[in-house]
């Protein structure tokens, strides 16, 4: 099948183009020539308020009459957006006979060329067309491309554009220089550049080039948090890491359709951890990940939520801090966050809580040993992860304490699944409510006057949910 349009970039840096029309829809075109280096001549009895300010800035030239057939002589391009579908069309046979590529706004059969939705990440052009058939389709589609390519990518292209020369002097053989470029525009060096991190990528491409320099077996380490459960709520950047990992090493709180969008060829390595019962001590995690990275491999670290809140990742990047092993964080959104969005509970509100707390409710030694004072406090909404177990000492605690017995409080199953159940009570009543039908891990606890907005703003109804978890007015 044969494309209608020959796909082609042309260079008009400092080159003649012209305008004809001074209307909004000329001052877009107007703007896609400029940026492009064109020298751009405006034809029309007026401009609108886009194209004045440019003539009165000096960035184009502005010939304040209507056409004449003697504008297009020596212009390298022209594009037509007059009001006038005779004059439009008088402009396309002109440029047609003087061979000069021509667009007529609105007319696709008169143009010789069209202007594409462009995806800009400078020096790198991205442009999709859908061959005159149907402009917003391409515009649509620009515009999921916009979200799926990082703005990086023009500085990658910067890089590698300074480089060029140096790779094909360092490496004769087209082959090495393919090679070189793989590593380089999909590893470490692609990464670092895409996190903002110049200095370092521009020190390990150094690396790569010196003389003497070996081709490195070392691998990578993606610390990526997996977010709450819901596979929409991961970051692009998390989604781009996890199709690059040859080696996925995952916890029990990673979602089963998060995991499935790994690359299907990387292998997976379970570490998780449950009560009583851990997979993998969390010292051999630390050694396993620097142990597969220091044998070539670009490692996914995929942990719920995030990995810097009760996650323990701080402990595993300490790990392959000491011994080398290059590594990046890609944040996820954490438990608190996303549970408590999904259920419809704000964790700060004007009216009833200035301040949030996160707390850990593991147990050790049959206690929860917290600062219950300061979680006692008025004001404030006191988010517990792993608390389920505890369930009753928090509940006894915070009453001990001076909380109000009649103080709100959620338990969040499943947070923003399509199996999420949410039971909400005061302290005195929660106990009691989740006897009968007791919540399964994991569930996240809200203590708080919050809680009660829930009635009010609880938007999410998964459709497959078991019925939602048990609720008693609170007053």
């Amino acid at each position: 099948m044969s494309t209608e349009l020959l796909p082609i970039f042309l260079d008009i840096q400092g080159k003649s183009c012209l305008m004809v029309g001074g209307g909004t829809t000329a001052a877009r075109k107007v703007t896609s020539l400029l940026r492009a280096g064109a020298a751009v001549t405006v034809v029309a009895p007026a401009l609108c308020e886009a194209l004045t300010h440019q003539a009165s800035a000096g960035a184009i030239r502005h010939q304040q009459r209507p056409f004449n057939p003697d504008d297009i002589a020596g212009q390298t391009l022209i594009i037509a957006a007059t009001n006038d579908p005779d004059v439009n069309r008088q402009i396309a046979q002109l440029a047609n006979a003087d061979s000069i590529p021509v667009n007529i706004v609105d007319d696709p059969d008169a143009c010789t060329f069209i202007l594409p939705s462009i995806v800009d990440r400078t020096p790198v052009t991205i442009a999709v067309s859908s061959g005159k058939a149907s402009p917003v389709l391409a515009r649509m589609l620009r515009t999921r491309l916009e979200s799926l390519i990082p703005a990086g990518y023009g500085r990658l292209a910067d890089l590698a554009g300074r480089y060029r020369k140096r790779v094909k002097t360092r490496f004769a053989e087209q082959r090495d220089r393919r090679r070189f470029w793989d590593r380089v525009l999909q590893g470490a060096v692609a990464e670092r550049i895409l996190a903002g991190q110049f200095a370092e990528a521009e020190a390990v491409i150094e690396r790569e080039l010196a003389p003497d320099a070996l081709e490195s077996d070392m691998g990578e380490v993606y610390l990526v948090g997996a977010g709450p459960g819901d596979p929409d709520l991961m970051t692009f950047r998390a989604l781009r890491l996890m199709q690059q990992a040859d080696v996925v090493v995952y916890d029990r709180l990673v979602a089963e359709p998060i995991l499935q969008m790994t690359r299907r060829d990387a292998r997976r390595i379970y570490v998780g951890k449950e009560r009583n019962h851990h997979a993998m001590r969390q010292e051999e995690i630390n050694r396993l990940l620097a142990d597969l990275a220091k044998d070539g491999h670009r490692v996914l670290r995929l942990k719920g939520g995030d990995p810097f809140i009760f996650g323990r990742g701080g402990e595993e990047i300490d790990t392959l801090a000491a011994e080398g092993v290059p590594f990046q964080v890609i944040p996820g959104i954490t438990a608190a966050s996303g549970c408590a969005a999904y259920a419809g509970i704000p964790l700060t509100h004007r009216d009833y809580a200035q301040s949030v707390t996160f707390v850990t409710g593991h147990l050790k030694d049959g206690t929860i040993n917290l600062n219950w004072p300061s979680l006692a406090q008025p004001n404030q909404t006191v988010v517990f992860y792993m608390g389920l177990v505890g369930l009753p000492i928090i509940v006894e605690q915070l009453i001990a304490h001076g909380v109000a017995p009649t103080m709100p409080i959620a338990l969040i199953q499943q947070g923003t699944t399509h199996l999420q159940r949410v039971y909400t009570g005061t302290l005195a009543t929660i106990l009691s409510l989740v006897e009968s039908d007791p919540p399964q891990p994991p569930t996240l606890i809200i203590v708080g006057e919050v809680v009660q907005l829930r009635e009010k703003l609880n938007w999410f109804s998964p459709p497959d949910a078991p019925t939602q978890g048990a609720t008693v007015p609170i007053v």
